[in-house]
């Protein structure tokens, strides 16, 4: 199986990709464990909830990916909307300062492909996004860019309207899967 990430600030598509490309792939995604947390215990958070919310996530990616073999062919992709990345630039960019347990377990976790969705799409309101403003969302679109450049797993940088991301993603997970099976 082979797993790929989709990372990225809030409110640049990531879920609905997700989504996307499970679909056209036939295939499962791993949803963010964040919106899960947060919808239960409101959207007031501490440093110490996001040590909980990135266990969580590693959890349901362990979960996905344990019941993957029964359900999908073990060569399909399984796409997972954020990863702990994500965590790392949230504790950082929110508490300036990172749990020592997501640190350890970014360098475990293994990866065949990030999408990285860039900051192009209008931002949407939701109760949980905390970031509208241009400036912020640059920020952290450069944070998650760094990290790319810094790390040795393969990664696209996705931008465009909707159907311009999809097809984007669409053509470098099929060209990390070798196939074009999946026309």
């Amino acid at each position: 199986m082979k797993k790929i990430v989709i990372i990225g600030p809030e409110s640049t598509g990531k879920s609905s990709l997700c989504q996307q490309l499970a679909d056209f792939f036939g295939t499962a995604w791993v949803p963010e464990y964040a919106r899960e947390y947060l919808v239960e215990h409101g959207a007031g958070y501490t440093y110490e909830d996001l040590l909980t919310i990135a266990k969580g996530q590693v959890a349901l990616e362990e979960k996905y990916a344990a019941s993957f073999p029964q359900k999908f062919p073990l060569d399909g992709p399984l796409f997972i909307d954020t990863d702990l990345y994500v965590m790392k630039v949230w504790c950082e960019f929110v508490f300036y300062r990172c749990h020592q347990w997501i640190l350890d377990n970014i360098v475990t976790r293994k990866y065949d492909l990030y999408l990285l969705c860039n900051i192009d799409l209008p931002w949407v309101k939701d109760e949980f996004r905390e970031y509208p403003d241009l400036v912020s969302r640059q920020q952290l679109y450069h944070l998650y860019k760094d990290i790319m450049i810094n790390q040795a797993v393969p990664w696209v940088d996705i931008s465009g309207d909707y159907d311009q991301r999809f097809l984007s993603a669409k053509a470098a997970v099929k060209k990390l899967m070798g196939s074009a099976k999946h026309c």
